[in-house]
Order: structure tokens, then sequence, then C-alpha cells
């Protein structure tokens, strides 16, 4: 008698807990953060963080222990990025997964393999009140950002997604500037007219943007460099002198953005990929830490609002095959050999594709494919829910996780 009376109350404690817990969880906004910040590695897989690691580690002298900024944070995922239709995802199919938490076959941005629309994380934040910032280190329609507000078939219909913008009531866009700016047979309208006629404010370098933001409420900030031209599609290395990084960008649209209303950004280091896809080491590691330079801003905010703020940082998928060692041997990466190429040339590697894969082998990096590959890559998180961030996860997850599910 005893013991059925225990287990009953038990079972009315449990019956409690679990309706409270069951009122908490529908309840979107009370789980999710106030102010979410996800950013994405384009193409950055776990060697491209080990590499990167490793090269500070020599900078001070040391073979390790270096660290980037987001390995320090106390939550870490391995993420699965496989597409509807193919074991190794392209960054049109990985971005759609994640914005939006479903799969996609290659080259499709935010619609499921029937061409039906998915919506993205960001349109139902901006249902929820949230103001949202869409960034990029390449071009703002490109695949990984346009999988956050754009709804083609084909990802390189370039000038079609940048055209669904206006619909969005996204507050701030962010990237190098624009493919495909008068259309895929160059007599379109230029994108930035069409933008400004339907509602935005196109501003080219942080001048012109301060000039602007206190003037307007929607507003999308490119780099001065690609002032009314189509930006480039692909550049994997080499920085224009007048172009900001990406850390300056997360700036802007943080003033931009304000802490009074919750936002949502999204912040993507798209130059890793192509780095990699040429497999140019010191190209890759630069842009690594370009991207760890943005998400200090974040968490220096993080650091503010502790109890309100959300910090994701993942990749869509891994480029390259990428190892910290080559078919030479296991000797140490000579860094300094990559790094006097590196200074040598200004910051670049124009190597031919011989001469940069005898540097490689030489200095014992190890690249297996200049596309992408099928190997999970790393999540890591910190703030509020970012313990459901941990584990082994798939990447359609990271919507549902992000939005407090």
């Amino acid at each position: 008698m005893r013991t059925r009376t225990i287990a009953a109350l038990a079972g009315m404690i449990t019956m409690l807990f679990c309706a409270n817990g069951c009122t908490a969880s529908t309840e979107k906004t009370e789980t999710k953060a106030k102010y979410i910040f996800l950013f994405i590695g384009d193409g950055m897989g776990n060697s491209h963080v080990a590499a990167t690691e490793s090269y500070l580690s020599y900078k001070v002298g040391k073979l390790g222990g270096e660290q980037l900024c987001f390995t320090q944070f106390p939550y870490l995922g391995l993420c699965t990025t496989y597409s509807a239709d193919n074991t190794i995802t392209d960054s049109a199919a990985a971005g759609t997964a994640i914005a939006c938490g479903g799969k996609t076959d290659n080259g499709m941005i935010g619609v499921n393999p029937e061409g039906e629309h998915y919506k993205s994380m960001a349109y139902e934040l901006k249902e929820d009140g949230y103001k949202i910032g869409i960034m990029t280190s390449v071009t703002v329609n490109h695949a990984t950002p346009a999988s956050f507000y754009g709804h083609n078939k084909r990802r390189g219909a370039y000038y079609s997604i940048s055209q669904e913008i206006p619909a969005t009531g996204f507050e701030f866009f962010g990237g190098s500037g624009f493919g495909g700016f008068n259309g895929e047979d160059g007599n379109e309208e230029d994108i930035d007219i069409y933008l400004e006629r339907n509602g935005y404010q196109v501003c080219y370098g942080v001048e012109e943007f301060n000039a602007e933001a206190p003037q307007t409420d929607r507003i999308i900030f490119c780099q001065e460099s690609n002032r009314k031209e189509s930006a480039a599609n692909y550049v994997s290395d080499g920085k224009v002198a007048e172009d900001i990084p990406l850390a300056k960008m997360v700036e802007l649209a943080l003033g931009y953005l304000g802490d009074e209303e919750p936002f949502f950004i999204m912040c993507e280091g798209g130059a890793i990929d192509w780095a990699a896809h040429d497999n140019k080491t010191m190209s890759t590691v630069h842009e690594v830490l370009d991207l760890d330079e943005a998400v200090k801003v974040a968490y220096r905010f993080y650091q503010e609002h502790p109890e309100e703020t959300l910090i994701v940082v993942t990749a869509d998928h891994e480029t390259g095959g990428m190892a910290v060692g080559s078919r030479s041997g296991s000797s140490t990466v000579n860094w300094a050999e990559f790094e006097e190429q590196w200074n040598a040339e200004g910051g670049k590697n124009t190597l031919s594709k011989t001469e940069n894969m005898e540097l490689n082998e030489r200095c014992s990096i190890g690249w297996t494919t200049w596309g992408h590959s099928g190997s999970p890559v790393p999540t890591y998180a910190v703030g509020k829910g970012a313990e459901k961030f941990c584990g082994r996860l798939d990447n359609t997850e990271i919507k549902g996780k992000i939005l407090g599910e």
C-alpha cells in the first residue's frame, strides 16, 4: 500500500512538472534568446579550425594550445550536412537546411525538392517581433545568405533572388555587393535602383552608410569597391584596401538594430569556402580569422547581456577535405614557409595549382579535393539555450533549437 501511495504521489508530481514544462515549451518567445547571433563559416570543417589554431600557436612560439574565440564556447556539437539528393551537399541545400529546417536538393534555395516554399527562421523571428540582420563577406545574394530570405529552384538566379528582398521587411543586409547586378542577360534594371524603388537604402562604404542610416529603417550595406557593378563571385584571397572586415559589418548592424528590441543576426564567413576550393592554406586561415573577429564582436555583446543572448557558430559543409598533415609524413606544419610566401605576395597566394599543391605537401597540410566533402562540421554555442547544441546534430535541427522548440 505504501509503495502504491508513493508511486501515485510521484506520478502526480511528474504530471505537474510536465504540465508546467509543456506550457513553457509552447511559448517560443519565453524559451528562445532575445538576442540571437548565428555565424556560418562557409566550408569551415574541423581541420580548418585546427589549422587556424595551429597557426595562432606558431605565431606565439608554441606547437599548440592557442584558441579561437568561438572554440572556447562551452558547448560543442558535430553536425551532419548531407542534402536531399546527395551525400555531399552544396551551400544552397545546406544553407536551406540550416535556415529552414528541411532538406532540399543541391542547388535549391529556400524550397523543398518539389519547389514548395520553406519558411526560414528569419521570417518566423520577424513575425515574433525580432529585427533581422543578414550579412556575409561575399555577395548578399549568394547561396547561404539567400537561404534566409529567398526561394528559388536555382541558386544562380541571383537577380530574381535579390528581388525578394523588399518583401522580407528585414532591417539590415550587408555583403560585398550583388552578383548578377543587371540580371543574367545584363539588360535588367540595376539591382540597387530596383531595391531603392522598393523601400531599401543601398549604401556603398561606411561613410555613406553612416550618413544614410539615421534616415531609413531598411538598409543594405555594400563594399565601396563594388559600387554600381556586379561583385565578384569568386575571390579566394586578397582584400581590397577600402573594404571593411566582417567584424566591422557586425558592428554596423548592431549599431543600426540597437538592443531595445530583440534581434537575429546571421553572419556568414563566405570566403572560407572559396579559399578552400583553391586549397590555399594561408588564405583559408585568414578567412577563418576574419570570421572569428566577427564572433568576438558578438561575444562582447553577449558579455553585456549574458542572460538574453545566444551565439551559435557552425558551418554549412566542409570544403577541400583539409587535413593537418600530408602524404609526405607527420612532420610539424611549416608555418614559416607558408607565411613567407604569403608576405612576399602582400597577403595573397597567386601560385599556380601545381606550385600550391607542392607548397601544401612540403609544409604538411593535406587537401583531398577541390570541391566539398561529406564530413560533419563543428557547432559551437554559448548563452541562452546553448546546451541544445551539444552532441550529434543534423543541420535541419539548428532552426528549431534556435527558436526554442
